[in-house]
């Protein structure tokens, strides 16, 4: 047995068992190291597709514009599995085109995309591969604005004026070959159907080619102030009385008076045209003496509205002889004497009319009436040579005992002024049934511009 261990051919099978199990041990323990750390001898490789990617585009933005390139790609990522999840949740790499070279030419020219600030151990592919784009010099140019409105919308009747837009003008920024393509620059005002009333409100300016196409430009400001006068037109005509039904037996009718004479109508000018009074049925088949009757004012279809709506008529009456009152058919078979008297009934009735009308009427006059300006727009201020004046009125003594200063409004309109110095007539509202007298119907009006803050 000793001199078995003792051989050579022993001790070297011992030391190849030995060297085997250290190997086996070694191997073992390393493989033990690399599961601990997450670690495998074969990872499992994957794609992945991250949608939508922004683009980032390096050129000179003070000197250049570039146009044609996408805002967004796909870009296809392949590599460990544990890496790609990172990726696509992380989206710490980015996309991007690169024109930032000084000596870049003008025109167009096809781009490559880049990809940055990706991990090394994945593969990435972007599509779009490339990008069609154009490069142009970055030209500024100031526009004068247009401001338009759907007419259509307006309430019937209705008429709007030349609508006024501030700032009158913008500047626009863009690629040379767009400014050069464009041919309007308008604001657009929204408006609701029906409009009766004046309108001030912000619209988005665009600027459009010949064919109505938007350009992709930058606009400052990009919207303006609008303002849109909308009013009706009005005709002032007389308000003639009609009698209806028969007198009552013995009385006779001698004069009839409108109190106020004449009304305001509101309408489309066709329409307006076609009338020239307005005509008050009074039945006086009732009166059995001199009365004062109030009645409604019919509106006619055609008409929008009316400055009133009830007018008061004084009827004058004498008391006849019931055979003098049957005789007069018989006269009136006679036409020429019956046109004659006729004639001569209304001299008198007139005469009488106007001698009771005028001791009626009074006047009164106020002093120190503040005259308000209207309409003035945001950058402008409007001064009056005087916003105080005189204003005298005329109509029966117990209406004017009730008026106060606070019954009269004075207006001026400067909403449609440039700057300058202009006479403007001045709007006058005024009780029912006054008529009313002023030393000067216009008015001075300086409009200037306001300072722009700093």
């Amino acid at each position: 047995m000793d001199k078995f261990t003792n051989s050579a051919w022993f001790m070297r099978i011992v030391a190849f068992a030995l060297a085997a199990l250290l190997f086996i041990s070694i191997n073992f323990e390393m493989e033990s190291d690399k599961k601990s750390l997450g670690l495998s001898t074969a990872p499992e490789i994957s794609t992945e597709t991250i949608e939508n990617v922004p683009v980032e585009v390096y050129y000179d933005r003070e000197n250049l514009v570039v146009s044609g390139v996408p805002e967004t790609v796909d870009v296809t990522l392949k590599g460990a599995k544990s890496l790609l999840i990172n990726a696509k949740n992380q989206r710490d790499f980015k996309v991007y085109v690169d024109l930032s070279d000084p000596a870049i030419s003008m025109g167009d020219r096809t781009v490559t995309f880049k990809i940055s600030e990706l991990n090394e151990k994945l593969v990435a592919t972007i599509d779009p591969e490339y990008a069609e784009v154009n490069v142009q010099e970055r030209v500024t140019k100031e526009f004068s604005v247009e401001a338009e409105y759907n007419s259509s919308l307006l309430e019937e009747g209705y008429t709007a004026g030349q609508p006024t837009v501030s700032p009158k003008t913008v500047k626009i920024t863009g690629a040379k070959d767009a400014i050069e393509q464009i041919s309007y620059v308008k604001a657009n005002l929204e408006i609701s159907k029906g409009l009766s009333e004046t309108v001030n409100a912000k619209a988005t300016v665009k600027a459009l080619d010949r064919d109505l196409n938007k350009l992709d430009v930058t606009i400052e400001p990009s919207s303006v102030a609008v303002s849109l006068k909308v009013s009706i037109p009005s005709k002032t005509v007389s308000i003639e009385p009609k009698q209806t039904g028969k007198t009552k037996d013995g009385i006779r009718i001698t004069s009839m008076s409108v109190d106020p004479k004449e009304v305001t109508l509101f309408g489309s000018e066709s329409d307006l045209e076609k009338i020239d009074e307005i005509n008050l049925p009074v039945n006086i088949s009732k009166i059995d003496g001199d009365t004062e009757l109030e009645l409604d004012l019919n509106k006619p279809e055609s008409v929008q509205k009316m400055s009133l709506g009830k007018v008061k008529v004084k009827i004058r009456t004498e008391k006849v002889d019931v055979d003098e009152e049957s005789a007069e058919p018989v006269v009136e078979e006679e036409e020429p004497e019956t046109e004659q008297k006729q004639e001569e009934q209304v001299v008198e009735e007139e005469a009488e009319k106007e001698k009771d009308e005028t001791a009626a009427i009074e006047s009164k006059t106020f002093n120190n009436i503040q005259i308000v300006p209207v309409g003035i727009q945001d950058d402008q201020d409007a001064e009056l040579e005087s916003d105080v004046t005189s204003i005298t009125l005329l109509g029966e003594a117990d209406d004017l005992k009730k008026i106060t200063k606070d019954d009269i409004n004075l207006t001026v309109d400067v909403s449609n002024l440039d700057e300058g110095t202009h006479d403007v007539d001045l709007a006058v509202s005024v009780p029912e049934g006054m008529e009313w007298e002023l030393d000067s119907e216009t008015i001075s009006v300086t409009i200037t511009q306001k300072d722009e803050e700093t």
